[in-house]
């Protein structure tokens, strides 16, 4: 087996952005280093370097908050990741005889929390139905809620079939209930469009190093006006330090603790970037290359494509089986062999692959992103097609 065309200086062809976005802007490397290199702590000091640093975490803090259609900065709290905030949000605002609603298509910083929840007592829990094409039931969603449904936490799109959810019709069967919802945006921001107040998203989390396109490290919760949390850390917030208890002011109340500033930055320089060249020039690329991808794997007999038949109704997340090949087996193939680097398993959400038929084994993922081609793309398609030709599946 040979290389089809020859890869990029670095030698391989990164095919797993839905894990963690590569390369970064040049912006992105160039702010968070210079970040690093000059400013202090945010609202610990009066000197310079930490009047700097508060610019540069309130600038993020309200590009943010325009960019996913909130209303009020001081809302927009940062945090140290994706599950961070999401442990902040159902732990902060769940209490005891609380029903949560979910999907199966949940990731586990999602569902290990809420099952920790449920397992202690403290709250009951149900899922929403799914169908093996990787969509959800939403017929017979009315009836699931009960007198007690608190919250429905929903991932807008699934990390392992790429599958986008009606979050808007999610959310007005849960207004009509008085349930508030949660949207796991970890796969969406940055490359699909969000408005808050449009989609009816009471708790919106996301994380900066994936479609945001910034550093790791850095991730971050909107919590729509008048809903109240009780914090999920407590500490220093270099405001109100004679009180003894955290401050009830907003971000303070759930920002304990030093902030990655310099991520912040990063993250800042990353939506700097989307802003720039195009949200949805952004999302066309990348659906084209799913598109391509998942066009391109079907044509293969042995191959098993999972996700969206229109790469419009999903992300740019395609996961596939070679029938009678371990995944394991065929992604140390394909990076040992063409210097692809892509995603096997279960990709930290068992659920969605018990779902698609997947569990235990779980699938081949390759995540496009923003710098990848359809030069890679066909690249891609003829290694797993050669890959299919010598173990005699084709």
């Amino acid at each position: 087996m040979g290389r089809v065309f020859e890869l990029r200086n670095d030698g391989v062809l990164y095919l797993d952005n839905a894990a963690t976005s590569w390369p970064k802007p040049e912006k992105v490397y160039q702010t968070t280093d210079a970040v690093l290199r000059s400013v202090g702590s945010p609202g610990r000091s009066d000197h310079f370097g930490s009047r700097a640093a508060d610019r540069i975490v309130y600038n993020a803090r309200e590009r943010l908050t325009h960019f996913f259609g909130g209303e009020d900065p001081s809302l927009c709290v940062f945090a140290f990741s994706a599950t961070d905030a999401l442990n902040m949000a159902m732990k902060g605002l769940l209490n005891k005889g609380d029903h949560v609603l979910t999907t199966p298509y949940e990731h586990n910083s999602v569902s290990r929390p809420l099952h920790a929840l449920a397992h202690r007592g403290l709250i009951s829990l149900s899922e929403i139905g799914c169908h093996r094409d990787g969509t959800l039931d939403l017929v017979g969603l009315p009836g699931l809620f009960q007198h007690n449904t608190r919250l429905v936490v929903c991932t807008h799109a699934s990390n392992v079939s790429g599958t986008l959810f009606p979050i808007e019709r999610i959310s007005s069967v849960a207004r009509k209930a008085g349930a508030l919802v949660m949207l796991d945006a970890a796969q969406t921001a940055g490359v699909y469009p969000i408005d808050v107040e449009k989609m009816g998203v009471d708790l919106l989390v996301f994380t900066g190093h994936k479609g945001l396109l910034g550093p790791q490290g850095v991730g971050g919760l909107y919590v729509r006006s008048g809903i109240n949390l009780r914090p999920w850390r407590e500490g220093g917030t270099g405001s109100r330090s004679h009180e003894v208890l955290q401050p009830k002011i907003m971000p303070d109340l759930l920002e304990a603790g030093t902030m990655n500033v310099p991520a912040i930055a990063g993250l800042q320089a990353g939506l700097e970037f989307i802003e720039e060249e195009g949200l949805t020039r952004i999302r066309e690329h990348e659906v084209r290359l799913a598109g391509m991808l998942r066009d391109g794997l079907r044509e293969i007999p042995c191959a098993v494509v999972h996700g969206p038949e229109d790469s419009e109704r999903g992300v740019a997340v395609v996961s596939f089986i070679l029938e009678g090949v371990d995944c394991g087996a065929l992604g140390f193939a394909l990076e040992e062999t063409y210097g692809i680097l892509c995603r096997t398993g279960l990709h930290c959400a068992p659920g969605a692959h018990r779902c698609l038929g997947t569990f235990p084994e779980g699938t081949v993922r390759l995540s496009p992103g923003y710098f990848n081609t359809e030069e890679e793309g066909e690249y891609v398609l003829k290694a797993v097609r050669e890959i299919a030709e010598i173990t005699g599946l084709t």
